[in-house]
């Protein structure tokens, strides 16, 4: 199988060039202006409980189409409504279907931080996604060497968003402990393989717990029981939750029992 993070970081780099060539940084900068932004971060800081980032995509190369009728307005309603922290949205079109214009349009209807989930190989990226709305970035580092990771880090902080730095193997989690302003997620999803265990959170734990930013577990959270084993393991409490929301037929439930685990 070839690797998949490789394909879509390829695919990445030439829609962005197609990108740059109709949205200069002068236009990303003035539409900045015009955006409301949250603290992200400061928002899962401030949680004593549980924080649930709840995700928002269509689909995902590893399960395929999630949502059939998807809106993204009722989807982001109803995490909000019963008690999402923070969102996360896929912003990503070819392999997620996802778009930049989800979170803007999210944005003008609640108030709350958001995530723009993508691939991030480029500075410019940042500037993009604060264009629309975006309070946090991802940098994951599978998809990225030393440098890259370094100059997409220093453009967000430039930008005063919150940055999720990704790992989801000790070697990177060692990496990401630099990035002191950043949170660090721990991927239960191997980004090359697709294979997922949530005791690469419990493993790798290890090596972030020191770290002074928030701690995320990503990925294979299916229930509350997955969530309080981590949590209990680690003491981790900040969960980034999408397939197994959005393919619940109760997601409301899902969430208020994933809010109580630590009662």
């Amino acid at each position: 199988m070839k690797n998949i993070l490789e394909k879509i970081v390829n695919n990445k780099k030439q829609s962005l060039e197609l990108i740059k060539k109709d949205k200069s940084l002068d236009t990303l900068e003035k539409n900045i202006k015009y955006q409301n932004f949250y603290n992200f971060k400061a928002a899962i800081q401030k949680n004593k409980g549980i924080s649930i980032i709840s995700e928002i995509k269509k689909a995902s190369p590893s399960a395929g189409t999630i949502v059939e009728n998807f809106n993204h307005l009722e989807i982001a309603k109803m995490y909000i409504e019963n008690g999402a922290t923070c969102l996360s949205v896929l912003t990503e079109e070819n392999y997620f279907l996802g778009k930049l214009e989800h979170i803007r349009d999210i944005k003008k209807k609640f108030q709350i931080p958001i995530l723009a989930k993508d691939f991030f190989i480029d500075p410019y990226q940042i500037p993009l996604a604060k264009s629309f709305g975006s309070d946090c970035i991802l940098i994951i580092i599978a998809a990225l060497n030393g440098s890259q990771a370094d100059e997409i880090y220093s453009e967000a902080l430039k930008h005063n968003l919150s940055v999720i730095v990704e790992v989801h193997d000790l070697k990177e989690a060692e990496m990401a402990l630099k990035y002191d302003q950043a949170l660090i997620g721990i991927n239960n999803r191997n980004l090359k393989t697709l294979d997922v265990s949530i005791n690469n959170t419990i493993s790798i734990f290890e090596v972030v717990k020191a770290h002074k930013g928030p701690l995320l577990s990503e990925s294979g959270i299916k229930n509350e029981k997955d969530a309080k084993y981590i949590y209990e393991k680690t003491g981790i409490k900040n969960f980034l939750i999408g397939e197994s929301l959005l393919k619940s037929d109760k997601p409301e439930e899902l969430m208020k029992k994933l809010i109580q685990i630590t009662q």
